[in-house]
């Protein structure tokens, strides 16, 4: 920071102990931390730097900070700084100590509430974000350069280890907060570099011409360092968001305007896909349940669409306007506006409640984009194009959706056939086993509790529905049955509360078939019944991927290393081992080291008699266990492991799914060579 910027009296002298307004004390945060981070997993971890760098954001927000640099350090520490004005380190009048240790000691005080100098727009809605990170700290240092000071303060989970101090001179101002996550609240406190990475990336990018530098100098890590600078803000957002596809308008839509003290920003464009990815953001909180802002976006671009469409004679007279569904397909959009006084529902400011927003975006959107339309004539005609493609496809669909999901269809009356039902009509005990092939299909019916667990058999691999329409899709024998087993309907007419089972496990061969049928699986779910995604309700079974037999005793391992732990408590040695597979039965019965090869008829497996050895026995397929197997190893709820599907970034899960399924060939072909050398349990 320059002498300039720290010389400069207005900021500093309005923003002061008199700016920090206290709601009320800091003690829950400790034995509720759920409800402040939403979790102690892996979420609530991430959540932690959220938080400290958001402070910076809104610093940057308020026009006083251009730079936020965070690093990961050894030994579990994280330090995040700004070059922003400091936090105050004058004496509060109410708490009697330092403003610092104010905002760090006590729920819901913050410059968020007050008046002058605090903040006009900031993402922070309850001012609880860096005393959280204090009380779920087991270190904090907080370091504060203001006033040609360097200010500085530790604490221990949130309480001071004295008061704060000046330890330097210095010329620059600004925030630096270094903390360890607390073990005795985090479950896990393993940083993950590619989650800070595109968190901080899209932040870079909402914050249009802030500079985000992050750095990884973990000890088991060879240090990374990365610098974002986004001068186009969204319209940058909306393109790399596109990269991977081919676009209908070249030229990307993109508007600003401030209207009653609130800034709006829209940017959109439209691909050849059939996935929309439209995110909206509040004060650069994304709202992943939309909002006000959402609302009005959607309607001005509907009408905005129609009209032009109407005006240039794209639509005939005799045609039905266009639906919000036709005009979303393929579109990707951003719009993100900063205001005041947000009124989010919650801490995790999912959705965003002001009224006003509405009027605000569809008038400057809809103004805006309709003078686009008319300045881009052949990209306009482009979109309506694509837009019409889509409606002749609706109609499509909703024909063929009114001759399959029939009212008697979804009610259970004509389940498909090769559902194997349960008795149990209660959909919060009841799970549907999607499984791969007829064969493990058998065993898993034969294994189930019929009580509670159904089976569904699939026959090969499922459409990729990536690549394919509603109509296309209901055509689809294993889709059409998957979706009348659910009986929750599709798309726009889904229906979560319809769903007859609330666990929905698929189960797959642990070879690289059943990897592709099970992300076939999941991409159909992520895209066509997002909602029980996000409510939790998907699952991928994780049947073991070895039988290891000495003696009496059997054991099953899921993983390498675990079949590793096993070998030695069973006391085995390399030279004692035997793998058992049905390629080698004709080995295994000439075998010198052993006395006699039997075929188990209920299994039909090859086994080996060695009693004194350790019999290893590869399951490539389901169908290679016997139905007493497959409960104990994979389908009993004492002693089954399950993998929840969950999605914590989905900006990061549409690129993710859109790279590996989509028709563009050269973005699959470099993950798969950047990420070669990660897979494990690789089988060919």
């Amino acid at each position: 920071m320059s002498d300039k910027k720290s010389s400069e009296k207005s900021p500093s002298s309005t923003y002061n102990a008199e700016s920090i307004v206290i709601l009320e004390g800091l003690d829950p945060v400790r034995k509720r931390p759920g409800m402040y981070i939403g979790s102690t997993s892996s979420t609530g971890l991430h959540h932690l730097i959220w938080e400290v760098v958001d402070n910076g954001i809104d610093e940057a927000m308020a026009g006083f900070a251009t730079e936020i640099s965070t690093t990961l350090l050894k030994n579990g520490l994280v330090e995040v700084s700004d070059n922003g004005r400091g936090i105050p380190v004058d004496i509060h009048k109410t708490t009697k100590v330092s403003a610092l240790e104010t905002v760090l000691t006590k729920l819901h005080a913050g410059g968020k509430f007050g008046e002058g100098g605090g903040y006009k727009v900031s993402g922070g809605l309850h001012g609880v974000g860096v005393s959280v990170v204090n009380a779920l700290s087991e270190y904090l240092k907080a370091e504060i350069y203001r006033d040609g000071k360097v200010w500085m303060q530790e604490y221990q989970r949130g309480k001071p280890l004295e008061k704060a101090k000046p330890v330097n001179n210095t010329k620059k101002t600004g925030t630096t907060i270094t903390f360890k996550a607390d073990y005795q609240i985090f479950e896990e406190l393993e940083y993950n570099w590619g989650k800070i990475l595109d968190r901080l990336r899209q932040q870079a990018y909402l914050t249009k011409g802030i500079t985000i530098k992050l750095s990884d100098k973990r000890e088991k890590h060879r240090a990374k360092n990365y610098t974002f600078h986004f001068e186009g803000g969204i319209k940058a957002y909306v393109k790399s968001l596109n990269q991977n596809n081919a676009v209908k308008n070249e030229t990307i839509f993109y508007i600003e305007k401030e209207i009653n003290d609130t800034k709006v920003e829209v940017s959109l464009q439209y691909n050849d896909g059939f996935n929309e990815t439209t995110l909206a953001f509040a004060n650069n909180i994304i709202n992943l349940d939309g909002g006000t802002h959402m609302v009005g976006f959607r309607t001005a671009l509907t009408r905005t669409l129609n009209n032009y469409a109407r005006n240039q004679k794209l639509l005939k007279e005799k045609e039905e306007n266009l639906t919000g569904e036709d005009v979303r397909e393929g579109l990707t959009a951003i719009i993100s506006v900063k205001l005041a006084n947000p009124q989010f529902e919650g801490q995790t400011k999912g959705k965003l409640g002001n009224t006003e927003i509405k009027t605000y975006v569809e008038q400057i959107f809809g103004d805006s984009f309709n003078a686009f339309l008319e300045e881009h004539p052949k990209e306009a005609e482009a979109i309506i194009g694509k837009c019409c493609l889509s409606a002749q496809a609706r109609i499509a669909a909703r024909t063929a959706r009114a001759s399959i999901l029939r009212k008697g269809a979804l009610e259970g009356m004509t389940l498909p056939g090769k559902l194997a039902d349960c008795s149990s009509r209660k959909p919060e005990e009841s799970e549907l086993y999607i499984v791969e092939g007829d064969s493990a299909g058998g065993s898993a019916k034969q294994g189930r509790n019929r009580r509670f667990q159904a089976i569904l058999p699939l026959r090969g691999k499922i459409l990729n529905v990536e690549r394919a329409r509603l109509d296309r899709m209901l055509a689809n024998n294993e889709i059409k049955n998957l979706v009348i087993a659910l009986g929750t309907n599709i798309d726009d007419q889904f229906d979560i509360t319809k769903l007859r089972y609330h666990r929905i496990i698929i189960m797959t061969d642990a070879d690289v078939d059943g990897a592709h049928i099970r992300t076939l699986l999941l991409t159909l779910f992520f895209r066509h019944f997002t909602p029980m995604v996000l409510n939790g309700n998907l699952y991928v079974a994780q049947p073991p991927l070895y039988q290891l037999k000495k003696g009496a005793t059997i054991k099953y391992a899921y993983t390498d290393q675990e079949k590793e732990n096993i070998i030695k408590e069973m006391g085995g040695k390399t030279e004692e081992i035997i793998e058992v597979a049905e390629e080698e039965s004709e080995k295994s019965e000439t075998s010198e080291e052993t006395n006699e090869a039997e075929v188990d008829e209920e299994t039909k497996q090859t086994k080996t008699k060695a009693p004194a050895h350790i019999m290893i026995q590869r399951y490539k397929g389901l169908g290679e266990m016997n139905p007493t197997q497959l409960w104990e190893t994979t389908m009993d709820p004492a002693t089954r492991i399950m993998k929840q599907v969950n999605v914590e970034d989905v900006v990061a899960a549409n690129e993710i799914f859109e790279i590996l399924m989509g028709g563009d060939v050269a973005p699959r072909k470099h993950f798969i060579q950047t990420h070669a050398k990660k897979v494990e349990n690789l089988d060919i």
